[in-house]
């Protein structure tokens, strides 16, 4: 008898559920915003890697290839060239070392990787101006900073709030309505307008970086308003 009546009351509140959400009128919309955020670190990714001196000879094949240039050498020529371009070496991390297979029948060949943290786009000329590049296998941009990241994502999502009030006020009151009070709000996922562009571009030069220069992210908020007459 007791279960019968537990079900009962089940049933009951089900139903009252149901009416509540069949009578309850609300607009349902996502606003959006974009922001440009300028970075205040950036991370300068550069590969070195042996190389034969045979290969810029201009006339050796591979098959000739004899006298390697030990990447010790390399390195050290990269850190000068660095120090020489007034980056610290605190603001040089080594990353990892490999070994890079040529072809059957020829040696190994070890590279290594160079996080450099730089505060200017500008540092990335004065650094090309000054390496040798028979040493360099790859450089390029990677991670961009900045300090305040997080007071710049909450203003991303007020944004994105205020616009998506906006855009239920005009619809609403397009009907004769007007816009109650917040329902729901759903933070959709945020992502970067150029995810991860910056870690795919590979030049010697700063200017063919000009459309990477700030942190674009856009922001999305799904939000549901009552309506009332």
């Amino acid at each position: 008898m007791k279960n019968k009546i537990f079900l009962s009351v089940i049933c009951l509140l089900a139903v009252l559920s149901l009416q509540a959400q069949t009578n309850e009128r609300y607009i349902e919309v996502t606003g959006t915003s974009e922001i440009e955020i300028v970075p205040d670190k950036i991370h300068y990714l550069i590969e070195i890697r042996e190389y034969f001196k045979e290969e810029f000879d201009g006339k050796s094949k591979p098959e000739e290839y004899r006298t390697k240039v030990p990447l010790s050498e390399i390195e050290q020529g990269l850190r000068e060239a660095l120090a020489n371009a007034d980056i610290p070496q605190t603001a040089i991390r080594t990353q990892e070392i490999g070994d890079y297979w040529r072809q059957q029948g020829q040696d190994f060949l070890v590279s290594k990787k160079f996080d450099i943290t730089l505060t200017d786009f500008n540092q990335i000329n004065e650094i090309v101006k000054r390496i040798d590049t028979k040493g360099i296998n790859s450089m390029r941009i990677g991670e961009l900073e900045n300090k305040d990241m997080f007071a710049y994502h909450q203003m991303g999502k007020i944004e994105a709030l205020k616009a998506a009030q906006r855009k239920a006020t005009y619809l609403v009151e397009a009907l004769g309505k007007k816009l109650g009070d917040v329902i729901r709000i759903v933070e959709e996922r945020n992502s970067n307008i150029f995810p991860f562009a910056q870690s795919n571009v590979l030049s010697s030069d700063a200017a063919s970086f000009d459309n990477f220069r700030t942190i674009k992210k856009s922001y999305s908020m799904q939000v549901r308003f009552e309506i009332i007459d």
